[in-house]
């Protein structure tokens, strides 16, 4: 008797609704958000992708039109690997100048290290515009660099090629960027517990030892985090190379955004801006397999 009942009341419990948990009902509208700003843009511009543009506007005409004209023209390819390059190139003089940056911020005590951490922050209080477009007037044949140039004999003319070339879309590029490979670098750096440097020490280790063996493998988390965003950032910048590359530093984001707002063709533009996502999405899945998606992108919190 005893065993009936017990097997009622477990059957009843299995036929009563389950209840969400309340931790399970706050994600809820993050996944909206998520769905609504992220999945269904994307969707359609997949879909979008796969119709024809006509001086009407869009026709939903599926057809694979589109990236027939991407693969068999060579500008679109080379302007991509242009990007992938400029994209990597950027992200390895970030890390370069980042990195010192970075320990030097950690390195410093109470009171300084807020005041420097501070400043670190304020140029990136203003408008990403606004930060590409002050390398104008400093680099110009009129500007900051040329007078000072001009004033202390250096050149007798002013100078061209300081704007409109890849060289400073380099320097736009890592300016605009820095903060974000800097600071999971610095977060990384400023958790590690000195208890395994001062071991080190102990341990007979030249400076050079310490930072190779113990200080450089622990703050790996926050290189990787730090390259990553970088790396993703610079594969779909527009602005800096529109303000400070010229013909010779155009980079796949400039290409599509003459699709949309100069030809007025949003389903090259679409197709476009497919291939870039999908490829992007391909080096971040092979550095996943590499390193771990959780590690790459919230590394410097662990």
């Amino acid at each position: 008797m005893t065993a009936i009942t017990a097997a009622n009341i477990n059957a009843s419990r299995e036929a009563r609704p389950r209840r969400l948990e309340p931790g399970a009902l706050m994600i809820v509208p993050a996944l909206l958000w998520l769905v609504l700003f992220g999945v269904v843009p994307m969707i359609l511009l997949g879909c979008m992708s796969l119709w024809r543009s006509t001086i009407f506007g869009i026709e939903m005409e599926w057809n694979l039109d589109n990236y027939r004209t991407i693969f068999s023209d060579d500008v679109y390819m080379r302007v991509l690997a242009q990007t992938l390059r400029i994209a990597l190139a950027s992200t390895v003089l970030s890390l370069i100048l980042s990195y010192p940056l970075a320990y030097f911020l950690a390195s410093a005590k109470g009171r300084k290290k807020t005041a420097l951490v501070l400043l670190v922050f304020l140029p990136f209080w203003t408008s990403y515009v606004i930060r590409s477009y002050v390398w104008l007037p400093m680099l110009g044949r009129q500007g900051l660099v040329n007078q000072v140039l001009l004033w202390l004999g250096v050149v007798d003319a002013p100078i061209d090629w300081f704007l409109f070339n890849e060289g400073t879309v380099y320097l736009g590029l890592v300016y605009v960027y820095m903060l974000f490979m800097t600071l999971p670098i610095y977060l990384s750096l400023d958790r590690l517990d000195p208890k395994l440097v001062e071991a080190a020490n102990d341990l007979g280790a030249r400076p050079a030892q310490t930072f190779v063996r113990v200080v450089l493998p622990l703050s790996m988390p926050g290189v990787l985090s730090g390259c990553t965003m970088v790396f993703l950032l610079a594969c779909g910048v527009y602005v800096t190379p529109q303000l400070l590359g010229g013909p010779s530093a155009v980079m796949f984001g400039n290409i599509i955004a003459s699709q949309f707002l100069t030809s007025n063709n949003w389903a090259l533009g679409a197709a476009l801006s497919v291939i870039l996502v999908v490829l992007v999405l391909g080096c971040l899945y092979l550095a996943g397999l590499r390193w771990g998606l959780q590690r790459l992108f919230m590394g410097a919190g662990h």
